[in-house]
C-alpha cells in the first residue's frame, strides 16, 4: 500500500491575511525547503568561498612591522637556509605580494621546527603577512626558480616588500585578482633585447661591393697565380734542355 502524500498549507507570497488562510494540497518533497535555502546560502557565503578576487577595503599591513620583523632577526643565532625565487614577474604591486605569498610558506614550515622563543617570533611576523592567505593564489607555475640564501635575507625582502605595498593596499589600490596567478619573468634566451632605429640602422647588411672594388681585390691573387705558372713553366724548359746535350740552358726572366 503506497504512502498517502502528506497535505501543507502554505500562504501565498505578499498576500495578507484576511480570514482564514489559503490552503492548497502539494505533494510533500523527500526534502526540506529550509534545507536546500541553507545549501545555497553556504555555497554563496563569502566567508566559506574565500576571497578569490583578493580585495582589500582596508590596509592589512600594521605601523610597527618592522619591529616583528627585527626582532626576530635579532633573535637568530645562525642564518637557516631558506629558498626565494628569482625570476618574479616584475608586475606592479604584484610581484610584492607573491614575494610575501611565498615568504608566508616559509615561515609556516620554519614554525613546525622552532624552538617557542623561535614560534613566538616567526608568529608575530607571519602576523603581518598572514593577509595573503585572504586571496586564493593559483598553483605555482613550473617556469619558477628557486635559489638558496639565509632566513635573515628573506626577512629583509619581506620589509621591503612590506614597505612597498603600505602605502598602496586598502587605498590606492585595493583590487588584486589580476595577481592570483604568479608569473615568471620570460626566458632571457627567447627574447630579442629591442633595438632603436639607430641600432637597426647599425645592423642593416652592406651593399654589395662594386666591381672596381672587386677587380682590385682579385688583382694580387691573379699576378700571384700568373707569376706562379710562369715558374713552373721555366722550370719545364730547363728540365728537356737538360736532358738534351749540347743545347744552351735558357735563361730566367
Amino acid at each position: 500500500m503506497s504512502p498517502r502524500p502528506v497535505l501543507l498549507s502554505l500562504p501565498r507570497p505578499c498576500h495578507r491575511d484576511e480570514g482564514s488562510p489559503a490552503e492548497m494540497t502539494v505533494l510533500a518533497p523527500a526534502w526540506s525547503p529550509n534545507s536546500s535555502l541553507l545549501l545555497l546560502l553556504l555555497l554563496l557565503s563569502p566567508c566559506l568561498r574565500g576571497t578569490p578576487d583578493c580585495y582589500f577595503s582596508h590596509s592589512p599591513i600594521s605601523s610597527n612591522f618592522h619591529t616583528r620583523i627585527n626582532e626576530l632577526t635579532d633573535y637568530l643565532l645562525k642564518d637557516y637556509p631558506v629558498t626565494v625565487a628569482v625570476n618574479l614577474q616584475d608586475e606592479k604591486h604584484c610581484k610584492a605580494l607573491w614575494s610575501l605569498f611565498l615568504a608566508h610558506r616559509w615561515i609556516e614550515q620554519l614554525k613546525t621546527v622552532a624552538g617557542s622563543k623561535m614560534q613566538k617570533l616567526l608568529e608575530g611576523v607571519n602576523t603581518e603577512i598572514h593577509f595573503v592567505t585572504w586571496c586564493t593564489f593559483q598553483p605555482l607555475p613550473e617556469c619558477l626558480r628557486f635559489v638558496q640564501t639565509n632566513i635573515s635575507h628573506l626577512l629583509q625582502d619581506t620589509c621591503t616588500q612590506l614597505f612597498t605595498l603600505k602605502p598602496c593596499i586598502g587605498k590606492a589600490c585595493q583590487n588584486f585578482s589580476r595577481c592570483l596567478e604568479v608569473q615568471c619573468q620570460p626566458d632571457s634566451s627567447t627574447l630579442l633585447p629591442p633595438r632603436s632605429p639607430v641600432a637597426l640602422e647599425a645592423t642593416k647588411l652592406p651593399e654589395p661591393p662594386s666591381r672596381q672594388l672587386l677587380l682590385l681585390l682579385l688583382l694580387p691573387l691573379i699576378l700571384l697565380l700568373l707569376a706562379a705558372a710562369w715558374g713552373l713553366r721555366w722550370q719545364r724548359a730547363r728540365r728537356r734542355v737538360e736532358l738534351r746535350p749540347g743545347v744552351p740552358l735558357p735563361s730566367h726572366p
